[in-house]
């Protein structure tokens, strides 16, 4: 008899958890053509995400430690995408 496990639910980390409020805020974006996660530069969405991490970080993180990482998350995303073509001069 064919035996399946059971699957466990995907535990989200910091870092996914501060994408996704970084993507909710609209403060990063996916490139269409690559995937790359691009920084849209737009303060109001940034103030918006660190809002979010403020009032609503991820059960068992403080807000600090959640504000932190989408501080850290924003930080590592360029606003072009490293697939894209070279910027011209």
């Amino acid at each position: 008899m064919l035996m399946t496990k059971e699957r466990r639910p995907a535990i989200p980390t910091l870092r996914t958890s501060a994408l996704s409020v970084l993507q909710e805020a609209g403060a990063i974006r996916e490139c269409d053509e690559h995937g790359w996660m691009q920084d849209r530069a737009d303060p109001h969405a940034r103030e918006r995400a660190f809002d979010i991490a403020r009032r609503d970080p991820p059960v068992g993180v403080s807000s600090d430690d959640a504000l932190a990482e989408v501080q850290e998350v924003l930080a590592s995303i360029g606003d072009t995408c490293p697939d894209g073509p070279p910027d011209s001069d």
